[in-house]
């Protein structure tokens, strides 16, 4: 069965810096509150790298999920990687294959964001295996 999720969701985030000998490198804890068709919230750890400030920087992520989207709730994880260089950025999220409990078991899925005029979107594609 493949659905697919639209909506926004706000984030607030939390940032140290690592004890590390690499300058630039942070963790970030995150939650997001997610409306439209996924109505939760989620919470997650990043972990970043290099000098955002001027567009080369690297970060993964990882984060749960909990809440309903269409006739279904319970929890999975989604999986992020993005890098920032030469003037360019790339983004990508996963859902995390096995991660998905209650209505959300077998789940597997890709999750794009957008950003328009300080909103950040989500379109999420997904399917579960047939009963």
């Amino acid at each position: 069965m493949r659905r697919l999720a639209k909506g926004t969701f706000e984030v607030q985030l939390s940032s140290q810096q690592l004890e590390s000998d690499m300058p630039g490198a942070h963790r970030v804890d995150f939650t997001k509150q997610f409306h439209g068709d996924l109505d939760g919230t989620s919470c997650g750890v990043m972990l970043t790298a290099g000098d955002p400030g001027q567009g080369e920087a690297g970060f993964v992520a990882l984060e749960v999920y909990s809440g309903s989207f269409w006739d279904r709730s319970g929890t999975f994880a989604l999986q992020q990687m993005g890098v920032a260089a030469d003037g360019g950025q790339t983004l990508d999220y996963v859902v995390v294959s096995g991660s998905g409990t209650g209505g959300f078991t077998g789940m597997r899925g890709t999750l794009q964001v957008t950003l328009l005029l300080g909103d950040h979107g989500y379109e999420l594609a997904c399917e579960w295996p047939e009963p």
